[in-house]
Parts: C-alpha cells; structure tokens; sequence
C-alpha cells in the first residue's frame, strides 16, 4: 500500500505567495466575465455597470484580469531577481482585496458612479507598480525597470480608458494604448523565458540546436515592434500616417517571426509545457502582421481580427502558458504539462483564439462562432482553476 497522500488544502495557503490568490481568482474571473458578457452582448442579460457591453469587456480582460496574472508573476519573480523576501501575509490580502474590490466597483458602477469605480481600479495598478519599483530600486535591479514603466503606461491607459468612456461614450486610443503595453510586456518577458525554459529542457532531453541567445537582431526587433505599437494608437489622432504604420505593423510582424523561429519551437514538441510557451508568443506577429493589413487597406474585419490575435491569442494563451509552468515549479510539481493539462486547458484556449479570429474575418457566422469561442475560453479558464487550485491551495 502507498504511503502518498492527498496534498491538504488549505485556504491560508492564499496568503503565502503572489501567483497563488492572483491567478486562481484570476483564471475564475477570466472565465466568470465572459459567461456574463456573451449573453449580455447578445441581449439574454444586464449588468449594473456604466460601462457599455463592449467597454466592459474590454476593460475587464485589459485592466481586470491581466492586471491580476501581472500582479500574481511580478510578485512570484521578483523575489528571484532581487534576493529579497516575497509579499506575503496581510499584504499580499489587502493587495487581493484591493484588485477584487475593483471588480466589484466597476460592475456596480451604475449604481456607485463611474468616477468612484475609476479610483478603485487605479489604486491597484499604481500600487503594483510602485511595490515593483520599490523592490527593483532596493536591489539596484535596472534591467526590470522597462516592466515598471510598462505597468505606468498600463494604468495611464486605464485612467485614459475611462476618462474617454466618460467623455465620448466609447472608447478608441485608450484601447490600443492598453493593447499595445500588454503585448509589448508579452514581448519583453517571452523574449527571455521562453528561449531559456526552452534552452533548459532541450540540454536535458533532446541535445542539439540551442536558441540563440538575445543580440542585435532582437534588439532591432523589439525597437521596431515598439514603434509599430506606439503608432498603432497614435494614427486615431495622424490619420495620413496609416500607411507607414501599416508598414511597420508588417516588418515588426516579420521581425518577431524570424526572432521566435531562432528559439528551436520546432524541437519542444515533445514537452507541452515548453511548446504552449511558442503557440502563445506566435499570435504576437500574428497580430502584427493582421494589424498591419487592416491599417494599409483600412479593414475592419483584419482590424478585429489583429486585436484578437493579440487579445484572445497572445494574452489568453501566453498568461495560462505561464500560469501552469509558474503554479507547478512553485508547488513543487514536475515541470512536465499531462494529457489533462494539454486538453482541458491548452487545446481549449488557442482554439477559442482561433474561432474569436474567424469571427471578425467572417462575421455572418458570428451567432455560431461566438458562442463557441466563449465556451472553450470558459473552459481553458475553468480547467486551469479546477486542476491547479489544488496545487495553489496546499503548500
């Protein structure tokens, strides 16, 4: 008879490091907001916010659920690259509530006001951000000073997102400023995990080519990538520079496909863990690349279909791609992703991004489409949840 037991689950077990509070009610509210939106978007439900359908979704994955996975791997790394101890305990609960009480506020913003919501919502962000730059200033860790930047830009972009939906009624450059400093932090940091956990596994199962190691051609990449997002937003306001940033959309979208195929994808096929990682930074060029055509021939199937790439695809895929390897090397679990791992989670959530793509190229099959898309993003979400809070809930 086995001597192994059930690991215990304990609800305290919440209060001990970042990723575990933030991405199990993380993954929970990715998958709670769009069993709510889709019936709501459809006319089958209301909910109690200012924000229209569409701003609340928009909002909800940019500056709810994302701000949530950032907060939950900045506090889970940090401590690595500073040496210093983690937040835990009391603060790290209050830092939680903080983020949950954003939720509440922004789906009851009908009845609380938008403003009081709004001021809710950036204290977590700006709080985040300035625990950050503390921990990194003490440690005199200059390298990670580009990911507090992105976090300020983050929050200017939640600030601006609200002011705009205030003022205007819909909201336009706040939504691809926001976009844009998403998938600029999704470039930064896969450009360093995902060559070394990918370097890491093929030393020890399949020796051979290596990736190369970040150089001057990364460097051009990710400099043109920053140039192509920064435009992105700015042609709302520079009509005539469509055209050129549709240029740069493209080459960017180049750049980071030759940059990603020097990283070995082809060889972790084997290992799911790794592969995910290279599925997810994919849709990065992809979304240039779609971006690109729509600002060139002004689009807007291809103008949907980019910020799905990059949303449902990059965002969806990449956090659940780091969530899984983070909640497993942290909880003591072999860094492998079983058959289960791979079909309740991985499977679900790159074909909800592919069927979110197909719905902005074809729209007539938007009915069917959809709500399929919306299922398997519930169920990525969901199996994440249900086969790693068991990990995230013991110690």
């Amino acid at each position: 008879m086995s001597n192994t037991s059930a690991p215990k689950i304990r609800l305290s077990s919440l209060t001990l490091e970042g990723f575990r509070p933030f991405f199990l009610f993380g993954a929970l509210y990715a998958a709670l907001s769009i069993l709510l939106w889709v019936p709501w978007y459809l006319g089958f439900l209301h909910i109690p916010t200012a924000l229209s359908p569409i701003a609340w979704h928009q909002h909800e994955l940019l500056f709810g659920y994302v701000p949530a996975v950032i907060a939950g791997f900045l506090l889970t790394a940090m401590p690595n690259w500073t040496k210093r101890r983690h937040l835990s305990g009391a603060p790290l609960v209050l830092l939680f509530a903080l983020w949950l009480a954003g939720r509440v506020a922004i789906f009851m913003s009908e009845n609380i006001g938008l403003p009081a919501a709004a001021f809710v919502n950036l204290a977590f962000l700006i709080l985040v951000g300035l625990y950050a730059f503390r921990e990194l200033v003490a440690a005199k860790n200059r390298r990670n000073y580009k990911l507090v930047a992105v976090i300020a830009l983050l929050a200017a972009a939640q600030a601006l997102f609200l002011y705009e939906f205030s003022r205007f009624e819909h909201v336009e450059i706040a939504g691809r400023l926001a976009v844009a400093a998403i998938i600029l932090m999704i470039a930064i940091v896969g450009g360093r995990i995902i060559p070394s956990f990918t370097g890491n596994w093929l030393k020890k199962h399949s020796p051979g080519r290596e990736p190369s190691p970040f150089g001057r051609f990364d460097l051009a990449a990710m400099v043109i990538s920053t140039i192509a997002l920064a435009a992105w937003p700015a042609v709302l306001l520079l009509e005539n520079l469509r055209t050129e940033a549709g240029i740069l959309m493209l080459l960017a979208g180049i750049l980071q496909m030759i940059r990603q195929a020097k990283w070995c994808p082809e060889r972790t096929i084997h290992e799911p863990l790794v592969t995910i990682l290279h599925v997810a930074f994919l849709f990065i060029p992809l979304g240039f690349i779609m971006t690109g055509i729509a600002l060139i021939t002004n689009d807007n199937g291809f103008t949907s279909a980019g910020i799905h790439a990059w949303t449902s695809g990059a965002i969806g895929t990449m956090t659940l791609a780091v969530m899984t390897r983070a909640t497993r090397g942290h909880s003591g679990q072999a860094l492998h992703a079983p058959a289960s791992t791979v079909f309740v989670i991985y499977l679900p959530i790159v074909t909800a991004a592919l069927l979110r793509i197909a719905v902005a190229l074809m729209p007539q099959h938007t009915m069917l489409l959809l709500p399929l898309a919306a299922v398997l993003w519930v169920v990525g979400f969901s199996g994440y949840a249900v086969l790693y809070g068991r990990f995230i809930l013991s110690k």
